[in-house]
């Protein structure tokens, strides 16, 4: 298994960074909120998991090691992949998962992308002794769909525009976040915001 991979980031795209380890370059697949802590030509290290099918090798990478592993027990749930064990810490951090698995917050689950009320119920079901306690203080303040704008401006600044374009392009994709309803997914406003710029990838 690769733990983790550290090196100078060569490049950033919407979903993945690719780091130089050893004159390689190495692609990993990250959350908007990972890769709005990353910069181009700085070094980074990124938990990772190795996802291994038939035809191909995919590596996700982490802020820290916490949740790489919340990303690897998401994925014990039947029914969860990769792709929505991403999606959801790409909504909500592991804490705020584990608060809503050990609440049963039904409503924190459906505002992922994927999720809907049955699948919801079953998660909450078979991942209410899997994930742990919360380890931090209760977020105060406004709930998940209110994040999406830091979020998606926060990723813009790490792919490297400035504050004033990543302003206007957040103003750019707000219809479109307002007409999803519930949570948009950062991820899609992302890409349009970079198509906004002209500098989609």
């Amino acid at each position: 298994m690769i733990a983790f991979v550290s090196g100078p980031v060569a490049a950033l795209a919407p979903d993945s960074a690719v780091v130089e380890v050893g004159g390689i370059g190495i692609a990993v697949q990250c959350t908007p909120n990972t890769l709005s802590g990353l910069r181009t030509g700085r070094p980074a290290r990124l938990a990772t998991s190795l996802v291994v099918r038939e035809d191909s090798l995919t590596l996700y990478g982490f802020a820290d090691d916490d949740e790489r592993q919340v990303f690897e027990l998401l994925q014990t749930a039947s029914g969860v992949g990769p792709r929505l064990a991403q999606a959801m810490l790409a909504v909500h951090t592991p804490d705020a998962l584990r608060r809503a698995v050990a609440t049963g917050d039904e409503k924190a689950l459906t505002a992922v992308p994927g999720i809907g009320k049955k699948g919801a119920q079953k998660l909450l079901l078979e991942l209410k002794d899997r994930l742990g306690e919360p380890t931090g203080a209760p977020a105060v303040g406004a709930p998940v769909s209110q994040g999406w704008r830091d979020q998606l401006h926060a990723a813009l600044i790490g792919l490297g525009y400035a504050t004033r374009e990543a302003d206007e392009a957040v103003t750019a994709v707000a219809p479109r976040a307002e007409a999803a309803g519930g949570t948009p997914q950062v991820g899609q406003l992302l890409k349009a915001a970079l198509q906004t710029l002209n500098r989609a990838r």
